[in-house]
């Protein structure tokens, strides 16, 4: 049985699962294989604290931490609506084929509604093909306002 909470920052037990589970995620492939470094795990959770857009979901199984989806208010423009950013999605390797990321999309969609959101956003790798079906599934697809113009792409600059 999969639960999922809506976490508490300033509570001890979830702050240390949002940042296990975030080491998880930085250290898979998917995630760009490389180790979270020390600073951002003991700055993050004061940080999201701080985001007034922020929230994350736990998802427990047994109690144990499972997985966990960090989302950011947004708003889109086209629709003078809010929006759901789903950041970072990540289920732990020995919780997979549960319906751990299910339960936590299905509980992000319950908070899009609460907000009256217009959408929910997300990007995920060309080579992940099993989080792709996932969202597939879940109604996700491609960003395309013409055709002709061809899907949107997401792009970035570090500082």
């Amino acid at each position: 049985m999969v639960e999922i909470v809506r976490a508490d920052y300033r509570n001890p037990k979830h702050a240390e699962a949002i940042v296990s589970l975030l080491k998880i995620y930085a250290l898979d492939p998917m995630g760009g294989s490389s180790a979270l470094s020390e600073p951002v795990a003991k700055a993050l959770i004061d940080k999201l604290a701080a985001f007034p857009t922020a929230f994350s979901l736990l998802a427990l199984v047994d109690n144990q931490p499972a997985g966990l989806a960090n989302c950011f208010d947004g708003f889109s423009t086209f629709a003078a609506k809010p929006l759901i950013n789903i950041h970072d999605i990540v289920v732990a390797p020995e919780f997979r084929g549960q319906g751990v990321a299910k339960a936590l999309f299905a509980e992000i969609e319950v908070i899009a509604r609460e907000k009256d959101a217009c959408k929910l956003t997300l990007e995920v790798l060309e080579g992940n093909r099993p989080a792709q079906a996932l969202y597939a599934s879940l109604g996700f697809g491609d960003y395309v306002l013409d055709p002709e113009q061809g899907k949107a792409l997401f792009w970035q600059k570090k500082f």
